[in-house]
């Protein structure tokens, strides 16, 4: 029979998605939870798995296309009895062939097995070392002749989907590429390299050119007077929530420099305990612990606003909110529950949030809910800011840099390490003096560790 699968509601409210690639084509035979396109929402690309088991007949988007919820996006041809049914399964009535039940909200069918689905095979040609470069430069006669080797099935090109879209943007066939790369993941810089001559320091060697046929010269500046990028995906998403934010709160930014010396030296000596050395605990860890132990003390910084109801709403919770610069954009994911967890558990809950954001795989609920937020400035070289608070919070810690500079201590000039702390809050729920304290609280435990035992 035939089977159509609509875009499903992905979850939160979203109303649309942009296809950022197909995995499957027309004639494709798929397996149940197969992966078949990877979409794009205001906030998370997420994977598409089928819902059927069967043979794609139509591709109803193209790459790049903004589909809404509920709109056609493939159709199949399912073994079946009743060739007359065109719409996609619900919960309540289709199974699979399987006997597996699809599930058309949220992220499709459920999995039939632990596990991702495994990248689909591509059968493509392979190359004669350097074919690269004369499929780039050289004219079709200047490569010698030889028979087209048999097409073998290869895995797809390894990259995030940002940089595919990035690579398709820019002309780049990431599966030339990934004969240049190896078997790693394809990075930005690795397309810009392609296209000035090169991929990760791997130099692409083009055949001289011919003496009867001299190759074309190629203008100096070819680099268009300006570019037009459209305003989509999580940039539209995030600049709605921040001129929102910026007009509805109002902001105000305090700022405290302090010596972290001794936290400094905290940390040194904790990745020289083996215990430890797996979690690779750094300074945004520890000031992450210290301000989930620090916001009950000054709990209008862990709370919102609800205009509707004319109520401030405090939680007895910490759902902390780490700003992540991806290639798509600054998005906000939370570590669930973060006051209940321990130094080590934090530094692991960061790295592994840091790793998804870049990877382009976190999910639209881990964007979601959060309660406070840090944004680490520092790794950018930046000493300070007046960071914008994400809607519904009413308090955001920037961390600047840490510097070595000549410093007061102990009555005498030293050369200490010192961090600037600044935080933003929404002033209809915390006083000047209560931001005040709070900064402070946390100032005092990143200059004397020791003082983390007080905060209660």
């Amino acid at each position: 029979m035939n089977a159509e699968f609509r875009l499903p509601d992905l979850g939160e409210g979203l109303t649309e998605a942009e296809v950022v690639q197909w995995l499957v084509s027309p004639g494709d035979p798929v397996a149940l939870n197969q992966t078949l396109a990877e979409v794009e929402t205001a906030k998370a690309v997420v994977e598409l798995p089928s819902p059927y088991e069967g043979t794609v007949t139509v591709l109803h988007a193209d790459a790049g296309e903004t589909v809404a919820v509920g709109a056609p996006l493939i159709a199949f041809d399912v073994a079946g009895d009743d060739a007359a049914s065109t719409e996609a399964p619900d919960a309540s009535s289709a199974t699979a062939p399987d006997g597996a039940q699809p599930n058309l909200v949220g992220y499709g069918a459920a999995p039939a097995a632990a596990g991702r689905p495994a990248r689909r095979l591509r059968r493509t040609a392979p190359t004669l070392a350097g074919d690269t470069a004369v499929l780039e430069a050289a004219p079709h006669d200047a490569s010698p002749s030889v028979e087209p080797p048999t097409p073998l099935p290869t895995e797809r090109p390894r990259s995030t989907p940002p940089v595919r879209a990035y690579a398709k943007r820019l002309g780049v066939d990431l599966e030339m590429l990934a004969a240049v790369v190896g078997d790693r993941v394809i990075r930005r810089d690795d397309v810009d390299a392609f296209l000035n001559g090169g991929a990760g320091g791997v130099a692409i060697d083009a055949p001289a050119p011919s003496a009867s046929r001299p190759a074309p010269a190629v203008p100096r500046d070819t680099a268009p007077r300006e570019v037009r990028i459209p305003i989509r995906g999580v940039r539209k998403h995030t600049a709605a929530a921040m001129v929102q934010s910026a007009f509805t709160a109002p902001h105000v930014t305090v700022f405290h420099t302090v010596d972290v010396t001794a936290t400094m030296e905290l940390i040194a000596s904790l990745k020289d305990d083996r215990a430890l050395a797996s979690h690779r605990i750094g300074p945004l860890a520890v000031i992450a612990t210290v301000v989930c132990r620090a916001l009950p003390r000054t709990p209008g910084l862990n709370a919102r606003w609800d205009e509707e109801a004319g109520e401030i709403v405090q939680y007895s919770y910490v759902d902390l909110g780490i700003a992540a610069a991806t290639d798509r954009g600054l998005i906000v994911p939370n570590i669930r529950d973060a006051g209940d967890l321990g130094l080590a558990a934090m530094s692991d809950a960061i790295r592994e949030l840091a790793e998804t954001a870049r990877a382009g795989k976190t999910s639209p609920s881990e964007l979601l809910g959060g309660t406070f937020s840090i944004s680490n400035i520092g790794v950018f070289g930046v000493d300070a800011g007046t960071p914008i608070l994400p809607p519904g919070q009413s308090g955001i810690l920037a961390v600047g840099a840490v510097r070595r500079q000549p410093w007061e201590y102990r009555g005498e000039i030293a050369l200490r390490q010192v961090m600037t702390l600044s935080l933003s809050f929404d002033h209809r729920l915390v006083d000047g003096a209560e931001g005040a304290r709070f900064l402070k609280d946390v100032a005092d435990v990143l200059e004397e560790p020791g003082r983390a035992l007080l905060l209660s």
